[in-house]
C-alpha cells in the first residue's frame, strides 16, 4: 500500500509491542522508519520501466531476508537508546513492523515477492486498493495517541483499538471480494460469457465498490459492483485485448515480462508500427497506470529497445463524482468510457 499507510502500521505495531518499557515516541520513530524501509527500492532504477515495474517489492519485500535485518537494526536501536538489555524487544518490534510491510502488501493486486531468494513469483490477492482511508486513519488516530495522549495507558489502548479495527477491516476486504466474485460467476453465467480468468479488485478508496475482469479469449468484459447493488446482475462491457496479436509476439522478452507478473491481465495494441501493452489490474477502461510501448516487433536475434511508459490516469474530478455515485447504486459508466 501507500508509504504513509506503511509508516503509520509500522508505528502502530512499535508501539503495541514496546508498551511502557520505551517513551512511546521511540516505539513511534522506529517502528516508522522499520515501515518504511521496504519501499526504498523504488529509489533504483534497473534501466527501463518494465523492469523497474516487475523488480519493485522483490528483495526488500522478502519475509527471510526482513525478519533477518532485524538483528542488527534491533541492536543499533538498543544501542542508540542505551537499553541493551530491550535488545530482544526491540527486535520484535522492529521484526513485526519489516515483515507487516510485505504482508500487507500482498493485500493488493501488484505482486509482492514475499519469499525472495528462492522464487520471484509475485503474489498479490486484490482485496484491497493501494489506498483507502478507511484502514489508514484509524492507525493515523493510534500513533497521534501515542504522541499527544498523557496517560500512556490510554495511549496504548487507543493504538491498540486502532490496530483491531484496521485488521478487522482487512478481512472484511477479503470476505468481500469472495462474494462479489461468486456474485460476478452468476452475473458472467447469465450472460453466456464464459471466462478464463477473473479478477475482483476493490475500486479506489474504498471496498464498496469493486471492479470485475473477466478474460474471455480476443476480449475482456468489465464491469463494477457496489454493495449497495444487492442482488442486481453485474453489468459488464466488452472490449478488445489483442489475444491474437499478443500470441503472434509471444516470444517478445518484454511482452513475457509483463504476461508473467500480471498472471495475463494484458492487453496488446499497435500504435502505429509499435506494440504497446497494458496491465489490466490497475486502472479502468481506457484509463490505466502502467501502459508501456515496447517497440516495434522484433526481427530473430534483435535486442529490444527501451521501453516507454504511456501512463492515462482519469480526470480526478470527474472520477471522484462518479465513484460516489456508482457507490450508491447508480449503474453509470465511468468517464471516458466507450458507453458514457
Amino acid at each position: 500500500m501507500d508509504s504513509v499507510t506503511q509508516v503509520l502500521l509500522g508505528a502502530s505495531i512499535g508501539v503495541a509491542v514496546m508498551g511502557r518499557r520505551v517513551a512511546l515516541w521511540k516505539s513511534v520513530l522506529w517502528g516508522g522508519v522499520a515501515g518504511l524501509l521496504p519501499d526504498l527500492d523504488v529509489l533504483l532504477d534497473h534501466g527501463d520501466p518494465i523492469l523497474n515495474m516487475v523488480r519493485h517489492r522483490a528483495e526488500t519485500h522478502a519475509l527471510l531476508l526482513l525478519a533477518l535485518f532485524a538483528f542488527p537494526m534491533a541492536w543499533v536501536v538498543s544501542r542508540v537508546h542505551r537499553q541493551p538489555q530491550l535488545y530482544g524487544r526491540w527486535w520484535w518490534a522492529i521484526m513485526l513492523a519489516l515483515v507487516t510491510h510485505p504482508l500487507l502488501d500482498l493485500m493488493t493486486i501488484y505482486g509482492t515477492q514475499v519469499f525472495q531468494p528462492f522464487t520471484d513469483e509475485a503474489y498479490g490477492l486484490g482485496s484491497m486498493f493501494i489506498i483507502d482511508p478507511v484502514y489508514s486513519l484509524p492507525l493515523l488516530c493510534g500513533v497521534v495517541a501515542a504522541l499527544r495522549v498523557r496517560t500512556v495507558g490510554r495511549a496504548l489502548a487507543i493504538n491498540g483499538w486502532a490496530l483491531v479495527f484496521s485488521t478487522a477491516y482487512l478481512a472484511w476486504s477479503a470476505l468481500g471480494q469472495a462474494w462479489v466474485t461468486q456474485h460476478a460467476r452468476q452475473s458472467l453465467q447469465a450472460q453466456g460469457v464464459s471466462s478464463q480468468q477473473l479478477l475482483v479488485t476493490p475500486a479506489p478508496l474504498t471496498t464498496l465498490l469493486w471492479r470485475v475482469v473477466a478474460i474471455d479469449g480476443e476480449h475482456f468484459h468489465e464491469g463494477f459492483y457496489s454493495v449497495f447493488d444487492g442482488r442486481r446482475a453485474i453489468r459488464f462491457v466488452a472490449h478488445e485485448r489483442g489475444g491474437a496479436l499478443a500470441a503472434q509476439h509471444a516470444d517478445h522478452p518484454q511482452l513475457q515480462r509483463l504476461a508473467r507478473f500480471t498472471d495475463g491481465f494484458l492487453k496488446v495494441q499497435r500504435n502505429s508500427e509499435n506494440l504497446v501493452v497494458t496491465d489490466l489490474r490497475m486502472g479502468q477502461e481506457p484509463d490505466y497506470v502502467f501502459a508501456f510501448d515496447i517497440g516495434m516487433p522484433l526481427q530473430p536475434g534483435q535486442a529490444h529497445p527501451t521501453a516507454v511508459q504511456k501512463s492515462r490516469r482519469m480526470d480526478v474530478g470527474p472520477g471522484l463524482k462518479w465513484l460516489g455515485q456508482r457507490i450508491m447504486g447508480l449503474d453509470l459508466p465511468p468517464p471516458g468510457h466507450p458507453g458514457k
